[in-house]
């Protein structure tokens, strides 16, 4: 046999026996449960022991196969215990646990105890976090629990949920019956979700999706938290007026009625806006006659506040009252949107209280917490409420944050943002646990372990799309080949909702780089045409341009990946009743993540250049239409030694300084602008793109390379006033304006250009008396280098 054969069949040898080592290795070191007995104590135990059994032996069976057998007694054989009990007197703190594999004789045990009957669950919810399982049960893998787990674990805050409000306004909750309700609420439990916040009455609606009667679902929403012993709130603001007495009263006849139906209610939270502008001196009283009247049914319920949209004289006036006395029915207070900082918050609000956090999770835009900097392509494809994981940003906000709270329960409109619930479920139990090791923990829970670390770091990969210019993130398309190379691997989670959540985001994400790499293309080549006008004549050059444009509607290279989205669109509405477009799945909005709806969305300026056509056809001589498409064409590139920002976006604004550090955008740690999108003709805009994201203000514009023999012409264009600064000195506009389209124009004097560097700042403008939509913004600014 030859060297080189012998050399290889010995390499081969080797890996084998690795591989077969690596696999005995696993089985030594896990406990297998495939023959266990669950040992449970004789009842009467607490609602959370009880169920904690349950789970267990359900989520098991789904697991592994096998439906183990619950017993009051020991099994007769040496097979594995599973002893579930609550009462762990171990200093340890309210809903914790200790779980352990213990050596008995001949036995193994897996002793959860937990301090009291919410621990045991939550104990349970760890075990299967920890269990290693294979989807299908195939690949000869062993299952189990490592023989060395042993962990005693408490919460870190004691309020940690997540709002699920059955309402048309969800892009998925509203499709679900009780059932499925059941077996979500039962999920975010095995992360260490203890709350769970509806939306009774919000909304009258109804959704076509409805499984039931909202009347119905608030009570079986409450009948799923009372079976798995976790907190149920509900948020029902006063979007009436308080002083109208008759309504008033009939709302709290409404509630009080609503009240007596719930098996259990434990918090009632009315934000003090978004919705609901009344004062606070009314607003104190109905929420005390609130108590009152869910106190009848449910003696230990609290109302909680949040000071959202309050002036600040009515602030203080409401520390004052609350402050004074103690107020019993007075749970605490709740930041929300507009709320006042957390630390301010906690600083004057009265120990005896609590003080709950409302963080966003749901939204990339128009929102608490924006994505920054998000590419427009993005914005104007997957919208406000896309599948959305963005596991390092909430973990980063929650360790920023959450210790000025005893902690939170999320805004949610859907399982888009799945994967962001489990890392701040996560956080708030333990705060120390890092963004990968739960995503690899949320990984192994539902997709199994042999893919469990390389979907956590595909997760990771969908976040990191979204960062930076997309059209030179060449990781996109290794983040679609990860997750296409998990789904050959593992055929039996096709079925799986949060498995077709990524591989859908990873498809769209590619799918629509490669389109804005092609429509852009289109773009340029489109401009080419206009630029040679004058040899060609306007109308020709128009049929050209159109006839360019148009190429955008041919199938492209990735036809296949665009099949692959729909497809998956249509899994994700059979699965979890996700609505991801409104002609077929009947979205509430196209606002409300109808990501489907956009897959052809213009990435170029295609809608807008086809009404400019229009317009420039019908001047009255040939000469002004040239110079009209020559206008357009060279609308960004406005010459040689001038300069061009599309002021809100990441890769088109390179004089733009963002001076952001935190990464994250609540008030008290905002440090830079952020990009806003318009949202108009519900999503469908044929404004220019660049006209349809701005900047409040720029923290500066800044041009390095100004020549100091030179003349130069700022030119702006935005909405409503500015104020501008060359160099720090105030300057006129010599063309005033405050129409989009209409660009401001001002003379940069003589002594800013000699000095080679200028420096564009913005006085801020005080328009607090208009609504935010109505506010002055920038979209574009060029520098322009005049004709000697």
């Amino acid at each position: 046999m030859p060297r080189f054969h012998r050399l290889l069949l010995s390499c081969l040898f080797a890996l084998c026996s690795l591989l077969l080592g690596s696999s005995r290795a696993w089985a030594v070191d896990l406990v297998d449960l495939s023959t266990a007995t669950i040992v449970v104590r004789p009842d009467p135990r607490p609602q959370g022991e009880r169920m904690a059994a349950q789970v267990l032996q359900e989520e098991l069976e789904h697991r592994l196969g096998v439906r183990l057998p619950v017993s009051t007694t020991w099994p007769r054989d040496a097979s594995p215990a599973i002893v579930i009990a609550s009462g762990l007197q171990a200093g340890v703190g309210a809903e914790g646990f200790h779980l352990a594999v213990e050596r008995t004789g001949d036995r193994t045990v897996v002793r959860l105890t937990g301090v009291d009957g919410r621990g045991t669950l939550f104990g349970v919810g760890h075990l299967l976090r920890q269990l290693r399982w294979t989807p299908g049960r195939t690949g000869g893998m062993a299952s189990g629990l490592p023989v060395d787990l042993d962990v005693t674990s408490a919460p870190a805050y004691a309020i940690r949920g997540h709002q699920l409000g059955y309402r048309q306004h969800s892009n998925t909750y509203d499709a679900w019956d009780e059932a499925a309700y059941d077996r979500y609420i039962r999920e975010l439990a095995l992360f260490g979700t203890n709350s769970i916040e509806n939306i009774p009455l919000q909304d009258p609606r109804v959704s076509p999706h409805f499984r039931a009667p909202r009347d119905e679902m608030n009570v079986a929403i409450s009948r799923v938290c009372a079976k798995y012993d976790l907190d149920y709130w509900i948020w029902t603001p006063a979007d009436f007026d308080l002083a109208d007495t008759a309504r008033r009263a009939e709302t709290l006849d409404t509630l009080e009625a609503l009240f007596a139906k719930m098996p259990r209610l434990d918090a009632i939270f009315v934000p003090g806006g978004d919705p609901g502008h009344n004062a606070a001196s009314l607003v104190l009283p109905y929420l005390a006659d609130l108590g009152a009247r869910v106190r009848k049914h449910h003696p230990r319920a609290k109302v909680w506040l949040s000071l959202q949209w309050f002036p600040a004289p009515q602030v203080d006036w409401i520390y004052e009252q609350i402050n004074a006395t103690a107020l019993p029915w007075l749970g605490g207070l709740v930041a929300g949107p507009s709320s006042p900082p957390l630390a301010e918050t906690r600083a004057r609000l009265h120990p005896r209280y609590r003080l709950r956090d409302y963080p966003d999770v749901t939204h990339t835009v128009r929102a608490q917490y924006v994505v920054p900097d998000w590419d427009p392509a993005f914005n104007l494809t997957l919208g406000r409420e896309p599948i959305n994981p963005r596991p390092v940003f909430y973990a980063d906000l929650h360790d920023r944050i959450a210790s000025h709270s005893d902690g939170f329960i999320t805004y949610s409109d859907g399982v888009n943002d799945d994967v962001n619930k489990a890392i701040w479920s996560r956080k708030g139990w333990a705060p120390e646990s890092g963004a990968r090791d739960i995503l690899i923990e949320y990984a192994r829970l539902f997709f199994g372990e042999a893919v469990a670390a390389r979907a956590a770091d595909g997760l990771l990969a969908l976040e990191k799309n979204w960062e930076g210019p997309l059209a030179t993130n060449g990781a996109v398309d290794g983040t679609l080949a990860t997750w296409q190379r998990l789904e050959a691997e593992v055929p039996a989670l096709q079925g799986q909702w949060r498995w077709q959540q990524a591989l859908l985001r990873a498809y769209y994400d590619a799918y629509t780089r490669h389109r804005l790499l092609r429509e852009t293309d289109i773009e340029q080549r489109a401009n080419a045409v206009m630029l040679a006008a004058g040899s060609t004549g306007a109308a020709a050059a128009a049929t050209r341009v159109r006839a360019l444009l148009a190429e955008a509607d041919l199938p492209g290279p990735q036809e296949a990946w665009r099949r692959r989205i729909t497809d998956l669109g249509a899994a994700l509405f059979s699965s979890i009743g996700m609505q991801l477009d409104t002609p077929t799945y009947k979205a509430s909005g196209t606002e409300r993540g109808a990501v489907l709806d956009f897959l052809h969305y213009p990435l170029n300026n295609r809608w807008w250049l086809e009404d400019e056509l229009v317009r420039v056809l019908a001047l009255p001589d040939e000469p002004a239409r040239v110079a009209a498409l020559e206008a357009l064409a060279r609308w960004e590139s406005p010459g040689p030694g001038s300069f061009y920002d599309d002021l809100g976006h990441v890769g088109r604004s390179p004089h733009v300084r963002k001076a952001r550090v935190s990464g994250a955008n609540p008030p008290e740690l905002e440090d830079g602008p952020t990009p806003h999108f318009t949202w108009e003709n519900e999503g469908r805009s044929r404004k220019r793109l660049s006209w349809q994201v701005s900047l409040r203000w720029p923290i500066a514009l800044v041009y390095e390379q100004v020549d100091p023999a030179a003349a130069y012409l700022v030119r702006l264009n935005g909405n409503g006033d500015v104020r501008l600064r060359i160099n720090g000195v105030p300057v006129e506009a010599r063309h005033a304006s405050t129409t989009l389209g209409d660009p401001k124009e001002y003379v940069v004097p003589a002594d800013a250009v000699r000095s080679r560097r200028l420096v564009l700042t913005f006085d801020d403008i005080d328009e607090s008396d208009r609504n935010w939509r109505q506010h002055s913004r920038l979209h574009e600014a060029w520098l322009v280098k005049q004709p000697r």
